[in-house]
């Protein structure tokens, strides 16, 4: 993704102010202030190598590592490099294994193992949603140099095309979308997976003195269109609704999410615009976001507003406020670059970072449900102390993914026969699930709330939930049966709409 490659945080100065950062904002952000629903994202990528040299238990233990981490600081959703150029980091009879996993494209790992599987698994051991990441038109990055023979630039060279030392699937060619949707369709068909995920690249971002080669095609299927900037857009346009009505058709509860460039025009170009200098989706990638929104080709939408606060040419505050008045009729979250943030100081308070600055603006957006860390590894390392911040502070406490009532609105039954008995291993409260007959109704997980005596009963507390699990049953912790505590069981559907409360009042 462009602009993701930044330089890890060096300057002692800096780190003082980021210690400071993390003391100030803990005694000054209460944790009541945290809400229930929200999409706190990472995105873990493979196309930076990372992976790189490993054996399968090395990448499986890397991964439980960065997972075990990430679930402590509060994330509830990966977002999971899956195909990087038109490749495949799972099993797949349409694409090749990824170099970006074996080192050799078209080379299986071993020992086998698929890893988009294994993550579906282990994610959801956590309680946590898995995005599978696709790049759409991608198919050569400029670091590989060698493809599989059963790669589509080696199956089609005439549907692809040479830029800035990648390959691209040529988006003006019918073909080529069709051939996308069907490795999506299988994707979702034969996993478990929650989302699937594209990020910014649509056409290629421009190079100075290089031209998209499209004139044989523009020819053909113009359809009438007389400039050209448009037709690449109604290109694009036309793969965004197949793709969404694909990935629908096939699992109507999988969400389909973009992630866009950060700008999606300067008000120089367009009035619609933004307050900013930068490169523009709509003008340089051929990327009508806007119209995806509103026409409801997408189930959520990520801009990734990588700048800081006071960016000269793309501030982060004015960036923040044109997606939140423009972008609200689908559930927006921000991508939010971890290093940028803490490598850069409060224009307001120099004492500090801008991670407190950034969350109050999120808190302020009427609009913003959720956010993506740009990248996981740098949450992991505790860059800046940024996860510390989330653990112990701003995601202190589990939070339910944001509604989608335009998927599905209806809630499922409440749980069935709530119990509390002594069992083997200790204190154990049990239910049953209930029934539910199609996708929409069929329970999937179970939110444990838990109230002291004389506490109001309010599920929308999320600092009063103590479990949100696949399992029928929670393990209690008992001491002495002196005190009284009130337990609240719901069940959430796929989609998270949340059933009524069953109480249960225990001693402990």
């Amino acid at each position: 993704m462009q602009n993701r490659t930044l330089r890890s945080i060096k300057d002692a100065t800096a780190v003082g102010v980021i210690l400071f950062t993390i003391l100030f904002s803990l005694f000054t952000s209460p944790a009541g202030a945290q809400p229930k629903r929200e999409f706190r994202g990472a995105w873990i990528q493979c196309v930076n190598g990372q992976f790189l040299g490993m054996s399968t238990q090395q990448m499986q233990q890397t991964l439980i590592y960065q997972l075990d981490e990430l679930q402590k600081d509060g994330v509830n959703a990966i977002i999971f490099q899956v195909r990087p150029e038109c490749d495949a980091l799972y099993a797949s009879s349409i694409e090749p294994w990824s170099r970006f996993l074996t080192g050799q494209q078209g080379r299986a790992p071993s020992p086998y193992w698929d890893p988009l599987q294994w993550m579906v698994v282990q994610c959801h051991q956590r309680g946590m949603e898995l995005h599978a990441w696709i790049n759409p038109y991608r198919a050569k990055t400029k670091t590989t140099n060698a493809l599989a023979v059963n790669h589509v630039a080696i199956q089609h060279p005439e549907r692809c095309f040479d830029y800035d030392e990648m390959m691209i699937l040529n988006p003006g060619i019918p073909e080529n979308r069709d051939y996308i949707c069907n490795v999506a369709k299988d994707i979702v068909s034969r996993y478990d997976i929650d989302g699937i995920h594209m990020d910014d690249y649509f056409y290629p971002y421009p190079v100075a003195g290089q031209t998209i080669p499209d004139d044989q095609q523009y020819r053909l299927y113009s359809n009438g269109i007389k400039d050209r900037g448009d037709w690449r857009r109604y290109n694009v346009n036309l793969f965004i609704k197949q793709f969404y009505e694909t990935v629908h058709k096939e699992k109507p509860w999988v969400k389909v999410g973009i992630s866009p460039f950060g700008i999606y025009r300067n008000k120089r170009s367009a009035a619609i615009g933004s307050n900013t200098s930068g490169l523009q989706n709509y003008d340089d990638l051929y990327a009508d976001v806007l119209l995806w929104i509103n026409n409801g080709w997408l189930d959520y939408c990520v801009p990734q507003i990588y700048w800081e606060i006071g960016n000269r040419a793309a501030d982060y505050d004015t960036l923040i406020r044109w997606w939140n008045q423009h972008a609200g009729s689908r559930p927006l979250f921000i991508g939010e670059d971890i290093e940028r943030t803490v490598k850069n100081v409060d224009p307001q308070n120099p004492r500090q970072n801008q991670q407190p600055a950034k969350h109050r603006l999120h808190q302020q957006m009427n609009h913003v449900q959720g956010t993506v860390l740009w990248y996981a590894k740098a949450a992991v390392d505790n860059t800046g102390n940024y996860g510390s911040m989330l653990r112990n502070n701003y995601w202190r406490f589990p939070a339910l993914q944001p509604l989608m009532p335009f998927i599905d609105k209806k809630t499922p039954r409440k749980p069935r026969k709530v119990k509390a008995f002594w069992a083997s291993d200790g204190y154990i409260l049990f239910w049953s699930t209930p029934k539910g007959k199609k996708w929409y109704d069929v329970p999937v997980q179970y939110v444990v709330y838990r109230f002291k005596k004389g506490e109001k009963i309010n599920i929308d507390d999320p600092s009063k939930i103590v479990a949100i699990t696949t399992q029928t049953f929670y393990k209690m912790p008992y001491k002495d049966g002196s005190k009284k505590y009130t337990y609240v069981i719901t069940t959430l559907d796929r989609l998270q709409n949340e059933s009524r409360a069953v109480k249960k009042t225990v001693k402990l």
